[in-house]
């Protein structure tokens, strides 16, 4: 959970949600959800239900551009329900649903209105319900002709229109497709975003890591280094004790020995101990001790 809130902490995180918030909406309001009704008004201006007999492409004619939904159903159907399932589908529109009347023979359409204009459940509630109300106002008497009713319809539309009951202006219909488009774009955004930096940060952790364990490796060659030099120092100071005591030969071996060693000093001094001199330092070393122990044995030989 820690992880979590870490990485929504960071801008990444932060561009992701709202990537993945995007891409939410997108998909909503494209209709992902939607049923055959909603997704059918969604682009179009007419529905029919299988099995009713309507020329669904004469009739959108009929209704034109305007802000006008008509959607035939199935005997029987449950017409409010069918209201609410163009909510959000048809919004801006005037939405009259049409079915055959309960019995068989009856010549007349069972209908239902629903405004989905902006405020019908607030300020426009009253134009609202004039319009749900006068929408099919002499239509259901042509259930046998869908397509006469559909202009009686319209004509009760345009008369709306005029009152100032219905607002004007045609129907802008926002195709699904884009809306898929920015979903899947989010999406892609998201968790292209997050591979790329998932691999760039593994990689740019062992780059990391490697560089970090040559640091560690030079820095204790470096202290190894450092402290081998003082030892050896330590000797050439000892030396440098005996040497007015000492014999030539002694003499000419510490002379060679300090030489060596002020090269050796120079090299140490010179920016950053380099880890490469440690051999030298050991040789040094080594004709240090040597030269230390040579008189003793001289003398444990007498």
């Amino acid at each position: 959970m820690s992880r979590v809130k870490k990485f929504l902490a960071t801008p990444f995180g932060l561009a992701a949600v709202a990537l993945l918030v995007l891409a939410g909406w997108a998909t909503w309001t494209a209709g992902i959800f939607d049923g055959p009704v909603a997704e059918e008004v969604r682009s179009s201006s007419v529905y029919v239900a299988p099995g009713v007999d309507v020329d669904k492409a004469a009739a959108e004619r009929i209704i034109g551009n305007r802000r006008l939904v008509v959607v035939f159903l199935e005997r029987d159907a449950d017409l409010a329900q069918g209201c609410d399932d163009t909510s959000g589908a048809a919004d801006g529109t005037l939405v009259l649903l049409l079915s055959p009347g309960g019995i068989t023979d009856d010549p007349e359409f069972d209908t239902y209105g629903c405004a989905h204009f902006p405020g019908g459940d607030d300020e426009n509630f009253g134009k609202a319900f004039v319009a749900e109300t006068q929408i099919a106002g002499g239509a259901d008497q042509f259930a046998d002709r869908p397509l006469e009713a559909l202009r009686v319809i319209a004509v009760n539309y345009d008369g709306l229109v005029k009152a100032g009951i219905v607002p004007d202006g045609a129907r802008t219909i926002s195709p699904s497709l884009p809306r898929y488009l920015v979903a899947v774009a989010a999406v892609v955004a998201v968790l292209g975003g997050a591979v790329t930096m998932y691999v760039v940060g593994r990689r740019a952790g062992r780059l990391a890591a490697g560089h970090r364990a040559e640091r560690d490796s030079a820095a204790d060659a470096r202290g190894s280094l450092n402290a081998k030099a003082a030892v050896l120092a330590k000797q050439i100071i000892d030396l440098d004790g005996r040497f007015p005591r000492a014999d030539k030969d002694f003499r000419q071996k510490y002379q060679r020995l300090a030489a060596d060693y002020a090269e050796l000093a120079a090299d140490l001094t010179d920016g950053d101990a380099q880890p490469a001199l440690l051999p030298k330092v050991e040789a040094l070393s080594t004709r240090a001790r040597d030269l230390a122990a040579g008189p003793k044995r001289r003398r444990g030989k007498k």
